[in-house]
């Protein structure tokens, strides 16, 4: 369906309300509808959401976002908001690789061995960041548990194509998307406190918005700065 110029991929379901998403990198309008739904109000209320589309486009055409990584000496790799670069060591000795190792504010430096090709060093330092969020998920997941008096039944990371963060509130389970490690600390906590007060509100509400409010009181303003922060360069049609 086009609405005021713009391609929208609409899907009728069987669902009870109305979903909207726009997705990156380009923005990618997408609508999920009831099946009763007729054409014309599925119009109306594209209509009626076009000022909140072009925001969201706007945020995605804004972000700053690399190009594809290489795994090459001093290219640019970010951790916790912070930029660091690349050193790759290549070497034979099995004691010294495979590793990602970071002692020091300006480089992370890569244990691999001699050949390693571009998505074995991916890989590697995928499985790096991946521990290294784990890490710091369950301080704030633990923190964030006792402020909401909810508990968290699994929590997991994984690259998602969408969302920072996702909550199955039935069975209690909590998805992470893999590049927060590369978010500030700031950030990575938002969306901690998002996902589990999500325990008590499935819906973004009111609700939902006052728990926020009381006990993140500047989440909006980290929200900004989550999603319009530097953004990996990511094959959006192969993320898994």
């Amino acid at each position: 369906m086009t609405v005021a110029d713009l391609d929208i991929e609409v899907i009728q379901k069987d669902i009870k309300n109305i979903h909207l998403a726009v997705y990156p990198p380009i923005g990618r309008v997408r609508i999920a509808a009831p099946l009763e739904v007729n054409t014309e109000t599925i119009r109306l209320f594209i209509l009626s959401k076009l000022p909140w589309i072009r925001r969201q486009q706007r945020k995605f055409a804004n972000q700053n976002r690399q190009t594809l990584r290489q795994y090459v000496n001093r290219e640019t790799h970010y951790y916790l908001g912070r930029k660091y670069l690349l050193r790759v060591h290549e070497t034979n000795h099995p004691y010294r690789y495979p590793k990602v190792v970071l002692k020091t504010k300006t480089y992370i430096d890569l244990y691999v061995k001699e050949n390693t090709s571009i998505e074995q060093k991916a890989n590697l330092m995928k499985e790096w960041y991946r521990e290294e969020l784990k890490k710091i998920l369950v301080e704030y997941i633990v923190k964030w548990e006792k402020i909401l008096n909810v508990k968290a039944n699994v929590a997991n990371v994984k690259s998602m194509k969408t969302k920072w963060g996702s909550c199955n509130t039935d069975k209690g389970t909590i998805l992470f998307n893999l590049e927060l490690a590369k978010k500030p600390l700031s950030c990575i906590e938002y969306v901690v406190a998002h996902e589990l007060v999500h325990l008590i509100e499935r819906l973004h509400n009111d609700n939902f918005r006052a728990y926020l409010d009381k006990h993140l009181p500047n989440w909006k303003q980290i929200k900004s700065e989550l999603n319009l922060h530097t953004t990996a360069h990511i094959d959006w049609d192969g993320v898994k």
